[in-house]
């Protein structure tokens, strides 16, 4: 595993992951004065200049690309608090719970659309991509105790993309593992009987009353 989502291996590619994400609630800016916005998922609103107000992360990018607002990044993207994680990360084997289940969604839809938002971004961003290494670094390092006896694995404190592309190859891994052990025990599509109705061909047909 490279960190990324591989489309082949992943459940979910990194766009359906980022639509996921965008139901987060982030905090904007806004620079209009606007009534109540009515939504399925809830109402966001009113909106007065210059007074922060907190709508979902899609809503947020929305008014963000009509100049309607700014945003304000989530207090976990300051290079004061990515630098203690990072730390954390580094001096513990445990997967450290600082982060949001999304904070690769969140971040990367930060750095595409809100940029100029983001104070010392290059070095946030920097700081991102150190925390993601770090952590498949575990991940890969976890996973290398797996053997033919390994029934089940548990790795706490995953981000949504973590999951994404471990819990497909856990499956895959565990499934091998199996089928080398105990062949009887993983189905053979091949061996399977066809338990599907069958269809008699020719067979009479049957009077209709009248």
């Amino acid at each position: 595993m490279a960190g990324q989502s591989d489309p082949e291996l992943s459940l979910f590619s990194a766009e359906e992951l980022e639509f996921i994400a965008e139901d987060e609630i982030v905090d904007i800016v806004p620079n209009l004065k606007m009534g109540p916005l009515n939504f399925i998922s809830g109402d966001f609103g009113p909106f007065i200049p210059q007074i922060v107000a907190q709508v979902p992360l899609w809503l947020a990018v929305a008014l963000k690309k009509r100049g309607k607002c700014s945003i304000c990044p989530p207090q976990w993207m300051s290079v004061e608090k990515l630098t203690q994680v990072l730390e954390a990360e580094r001096n513990s084997q445990e997967m450290s719970e600082q982060l949001p289940f999304h904070y690769v969604e969140i971040s990367r839809l930060l750095f595409d659309h809100a940029n100029d938002d983001i104070s010392d971004a290059y070095m946030v961003r920097s700081l991102i991509e150190d925390i993601r290494d770090v952590r498949f670094h575990k991940v890969e390092t976890d996973l290398e105790a797996f053997n033919g006896r390994t029934i089940a694995v548990k790795i706490k404190n995953l981000s949504a993309m973590e999951v994404n592309i471990v819990r497909p190859f856990i499956g895959r891994a565990l499934q091998a593992f199996y089928k080398h052990d105990s062949p009887e025990l993983i189905p053979d599509p091949e061996r399977v009987p066809d338990r599907r109705p069958q269809v008699v061909q020719n067979a009479p047909r049957r009077q209709l009353r009248r």
